[in-house]
C-alpha cells in the first residue's frame, strides 16, 4: 500500500528520545528528512536516526517535494505558524500538543485547515491511540462500570530549570499546558462531552510567571473530573475511573512503557480483574493511524476541531484562579 515520506520539524526532546525511534518502526511511515536551525544539529539528529536528509532551516524542509507529511515537535508557540506554513506547502500536519498557545490561535489553525480540505492535520495526543484507553473508553460504553460519574487524575513531574522551554511563558510553558492538558483531554474524551463549568486553583512562579502547580475540578452534565497537574512537585502519573457500578484503574495512563505489558484493573462489584496488553509503542500507533488517513483519504481518527476546545479549558481554569469563583463555559 506504500509509505507516507514524513519530514519531521525540530530537534526538540520529545523527538529525539520518543517519536522519531517510534515512526521508524511505523508500517505506512518513512521518515526521509529532519530540520532544524541548526544544520549541526540536524546533521546529528539525521546521522543517529540513519536519516536521509538534513536541513538547516524548517523553509528548506518544506520545500523539499518528496516529503508527504511533517511532524512539528517545536516549542508550543511555534505549532500554528509552521503548521499553516506547511499545509501551505502542501504538507499534511502532525502536531505536538498543545496544539497552540490560545484557543484563538487554534481557531486561526482550523480556519486554514479548512482552506487545504485534501490535507490531513492532527493534534498528537498519543495516548488516544493505545489499546488500555481504548480499551477503557469501551468499557464505559458497553455500561461495564454503569454511568460514568467522576474522573480523578494527576501528572507532575519536578523541573526548576530557568533555560527549560517548560518555564518558558513565551514559549507557551506551564504545568497545565505541559501536562495539564492531557487530564482535560481524557475527561473530554471519557465523557465525550464539553464540560459546562471549571474551578481552578492555581499557583504560578514568582519569577518564570508560568503555573507551576493547578488543581481542578470540570463539571460535566452527568460527573466530573479532578486533577492535579504540576511543574514542582516529584514525578507521579494516575487515572481512576468512577462509575456508578464498578471503577477503572490505570498503571501507567500517560507514557507506559514500549517495551513492558500495560495493564489496567476494572473492579466490580467488589471484584477486581485485572486486564492485560500487549507491547506496543503508542507513538507508532499514532503516526501510523495518521499515516494510514493520508494514504486511504480518510478522515483523520480525531478531528483538529478538539484541539480548540481543549485549550478553551486550559484558558476557563485560569480565568476561574483570577475570579476565584466557578466560571461557566
Amino acid at each position: 500500500m506504500g509509505k507516507i515520506k514524513w519530514g519531521v520539524m525540530g530537534t526538540a526532546t520529545i523527538a529525539m528520545e520518543q517519536v522519531i525511534a517510534a515512526m521508524l518502526n511505523a508500517k505506512y511511515c518513512e521518515v526521509v528528512a529532519i530540520a532544524s536551525r541548526s544544520m549541526a544539529k540536524a546533521e546529528e539528529a539525521a546521522e543517529k536516526f540513519k536519516i536521509q536528509k538534513s536541513f538547516g532551516s524548517y523553509e528548506s524542509l518544506l520545500e523539499d517535494e518528496e516529503i508527504d507529511a511533517v511532524y512539528i515537535p517545536l516549542p508550543n508557540n511555534l505549532h500554528v505558524e509552521w503548521a499553516i506554513k506547511a499545509m501551505k506547502a502542501g504538507k499534511h500536519v502532525l502536531i505536538e500538543k498543545p496544539i497552540a498557545i490560545s484557543s484563538h490561535q487554534a481557531l486561526t489553525l482550523v480556519n486554514e485547515a479548512d482552506k487545504h480540505p485534501n490535507l490531513k492535520i492532527m493534534e498528537a495526543f498519543m495516548y488516544k491511540f493505545h489499546p488500555q484507553w481504548i480499551k477503557a473508553k469501551a468499557l464505559i460504553n458497553q455500561g461495564e462500570i454503569g454511568q460514568l460519574k467522576a474522573i480523578q487524575s494527576s501528572f507532575t513531574f519536578f523541573d526548576d530549570d530557568a533555560n527549560s522551554i517548560t518555564n518558558n511563558k513565551g514559549y507557551g510553558g506551564g504545568s497545565l499546558m505541559d501536562i495539564g492538558c492531557y487530564s482535560i483531554s481524557i475527561s473530554r474524551f471519557l465523557f465525550n462531552a464539553e464540560p459546562k463549568n471549571v474551578m481552578a486553583s492555581i499557583e504560578y512562579h514568582p519569577e518564570y510567571k508560568i503555573d507551576t502547580l493547578a488543581t481542578g475540578i470540570l463539571e460535566f452534565e452527568n460527573g466530573s473530573s479532578s486533577f492535579l497537574c504540576s511543574t514542582q512537585v516529584d514525578f507521579t502519573q494516575q487515572v481512576q475511573i468512577f462509575g456508578a457500578k464498578g471503577s477503572i484503574r490505570f498503571d501507567l495512563p500517560f507514557n507506559p512503557p514500549n517495551n513492558e505489558l500495560s495493564r489496567i484493573w476494572l473492579t466490580k462489584e467488589e471484584v477486581t480483574n485485572e486486564i492485560e496488553f500487549e507491547i506496543c509503542n503508542q507513538y507508532t500507533l499514532q503516526v501510523d493511524a495518521l499515516s494510514f488517513a493520508i494514504l486511504k483519504n480518510k478522515a483523520t481518527p480525531f478531528d483538529v476541531r478538539d484541539a480548540v476546545n481543549n485549550m478553551i479549558v486550559i484558558e476557563k481554569l485560569h480565568e476561574s484562579n483570577t475570579l476565584g469563583k466557578r466560571v461557566f463555559i
